[in-house]
C-alpha cells in the first residue's frame, strides 16, 4: 500500500529511549537505594491514530499519547510491585517507594527474582519491526472510505455496513534490571478492516476482514480488504441448520490459528505448575501424529510477535514446540519454570510467532480430502475447558459432499476433546492466507460431533 502524505512522524525518535534508559537506570538505583536486593522495571512510550467510518460519514478519530512504567522489588524472596503513568523524578521516587512497602508486607516466594544474569540478551538482532507510517487524518479517511465504498459495491446483496476503520501505532518499551541489563526497541503496527451486511430475502448476515503488519507497504489495499469482507459475507447468505450427526470437520486456516493458541496456553508454565492444562505432564509424549511440526521463531524479520528479549530480559531463540508429533518444549518464563524446577525457555510474555509446518494441498485440496463434512469458517462461544481439553463451540460455515461445498449452514455446535482432535488431525493445508503472529493452513479432524437440529 502506498503511504500518502507525510506528517509529523509518530515513532518515538531515538533521543527517547535514551531518556526511557536513563528513566529505568535511576529508578533501578533508587530500588538499590531503599534497600532492594533486586529490582525490574519497564518503561513505554507510544502514539497512535485511529480512523473510523460508516456509510462513507466518519464516526471516530482518536489520537492517543501514552506513557507507562512499572517496576518490581526483591527483598530476599519478598516481592512488590508498582506502577504509574507519570514518568517525573518525583513520580518515579513514589512508585518506587510504594513498591517497596508492598514488599514488606508480601511472604516470602522461593520463586521470586530476576532471571539468571547468565540468560539476558546480548547485543540485539534488527528485527525490522519499526515502520512510522506519516499518514494524517484526512488521508487515513479516505483509505477507510475506499474499503469499506469497495466492499458495498462488491455485490448488491450487500446492504449496509457496520464500518471500516485504519490504525496506526508506533511505540518504544525499555525493560532494565539490577543485573545491569537495559534494552528496548521501537516497533510499529499498522490495521485497516472492514464489516459489512448482506440480505436475501429475509436473511441478513454479517462478516469482515482485516489486514495487520509493521510496514504500511505490507498491509492489503483498501479494495482488496473491502472486497474479501463482502466476499465472506454474501457466502453466507441462505444459510441453515443441519440435524445432528458426526463427521469429519475442517477448520478454515484463521481458525486453525485459535487451535494452535490453545495448544500454547496449554504449555505455558503458569497453565502447568497450576495443575490447569490438559497437556500436564506430556513433554516428550506424542501428542499429535508424526507429521506435525510445530515452530516458534521470535526472530522473524517484521514478525508481529518478534521480539529480540522476553519480559524477563532473556534473550529469544527459535524452537520446535511440537516435532514428530512430540512435545518438545513448554513455554517457560523464569518463575513458572522455577516452579517446575526447570529452566526459562525464553517466553515470559508468551509464545512469538508460531507456525506449523504446511502440507501439499491448497483449500480445494483440503476440502476434496474433507469429502463430506462440515468446513468451518466461523466459531463462536468460550466453551473450551482448558483443564480437561473438553472443547464445544458454536460454529457456522458450510456443508461439503464430493468436496464440493453444497450450502452454507449456521446456528450449530461442534463438539470434541482438543487431546482427540489433535491426535485426530488428517492433514494441514498450505492455504494460510490470513495476517497474525500464528502462521497454519486449514486443519482437518477425522471426526466430530455435530449438534444441529
Amino acid at each position: 500500500m502506498q503511504a500518502p502524505a507525510p506528517m509529523d512522524p509518530a515513532i518515538t525518535p531515538a533521543n527517547q529511549q535514551a531518556r526511557l534508559e536513563q528513566i529505568i537506570n535511576d529508578l533501578l538505583a533508587e530500588a538499590k537505594r531503599c534497600g532492594a536486593s533486586a529490582a525490574e522495571a519497564v518503561a513505554s512510550a507510544s502514539t497512535g491514530l485511529e480512523v473510523g467510518v460508516r456509510l462513507g460519514e466518519v464516526e471516530t478519530v482518536e489520537h492517543t499519547r501514552d506513557n507507562g512504567l512499572g517496576i518490581s522489588v526483591y527483598f530476599g524472596q519478598c516481592k512488590g510491585s508498582a506502577s504509574t503513568s507519570d514518568l517525573s523524578p518525583e513520580a518515579i521516587r513514589d512508585t518506587v517507594r510504594q513498591a517497596c512497602s508492598i514488599a514488606s508486607h508480601t511472604q516470602p516466594d522461593r520463586c521470586a527474582g530476576l532471571a539468571p544474569a547468565e540468560l539476558m540478551a546480548g547485543e540485539l538482532p534488527d528485527l525490522d519491526l519499526n515502520h512510522p507510517w506519516p499518514i494524517g487524518v484526512a488521508d487515513a479517511i479516505q483509505l477507510a472510505i475506499a474499503c469499506e465504498d469497495a466492499a458495498r459495491a462488491t455485490d448488491p446483496r450487500i446492504v449496509n455496513s457496520e464500518g471500516a476503520s485504519i490504525s496506526t501505532h508506533a511505540g518504544l518499551k525499555v525493560y532494565g534490571n539490577s543485573h545491569g541489563f537495559v534494552g528496548g526497541y521501537p516497533s510499529t503496527r499498522h490495521g485497516l478492516s472492514v464489516a459489512v451486511i448482506g440480505k436475501a430475502g429475509d436473511q441478513m448476515q454479517r462478516d469482515y476482514w482485516y489486514s495487520s503488519a509493521r510496514a504500511a507497504a505490507d498491509l492489503e489495499s483498501p479494495e482488496a480488504v473491502g472486497r474479501r469482507a463482502a466476499e465472506r459475507t454474501v457466502a453466507r447468505l441462505g444459510a441453515r441448520r443441519i440435524g445432528t450427526r458426526r463427521a469429519p470437520v475442517l477448520f478454515q486456516a484463521e481458525l486453525a490459528a485459535g487451535l494452535l493458541r490453545h495448544l500454547t496456553s496449554a504449555i505455558h508454565g503458569a497453565s502447568l505448575y497450576r495443575k490447569t492444562s490438559f497437556l500436564l505432564d506430556r513433554l516428550d509424549t506424542a501428542i499429535f501424529p508424526g507429521f506435525v511440526r510445530i515452530h516458534e521463531e521470535p526472530h522473524r524479520r517484521r514478525g508481529l510477535a518478534s521480539a529480540p528479549f522476553d519480559a524477563d530480559g532473556v534473550a529469544t531463540r527459535a524452537k520446535d514446540l511440537v516435532t514428530g508429533g512430540v512435545l518438545a518444549s513448554y513455554l517457560l518464563d523464569h518463575y513458572s519454570a522455577c516452579r517446575l524446577g526447570l529452566q526459562t525457555t525464553g517466553n515470559a510474555g508468551g509464545a512469538r510467532n508460531v507456525s506449523v509446518a504446511m502440507g501439499e494441498h491448497d483449500r480445494a485440496g483440503m476440502l476434496r480430502l474433507l469429502g463430506t463434512g462440515l468446513y468451518v469458517t466461523e466459531l463462536m462461544g468460550q466453551g473450551v475447558n482448558a483443564t480437561t481439553g473438553d472443547y464445544s463451540r458454536g460454529a457456522a460455515g458450510f456443508w461439503v459432499e464430493d468436496g464440493v461445498p453444497r450450502f452454507p449452514v449456521e446456528e450449530i455446535t461442534i463438539a470434541g476433546n482438543l487431546k482427540d482432535m489433535y491426535l485426530g488431525l488428517l492433514a494441514i493445508g498450505n492455504d494460510c492466507d490470513f495476517p497474525g503472529s500464528t502462521t497454519t493452513g486449514s486443519w482437518l479432524i477425522d471426526n466430530m460431533t455435530i449438534a444441529g437440529e
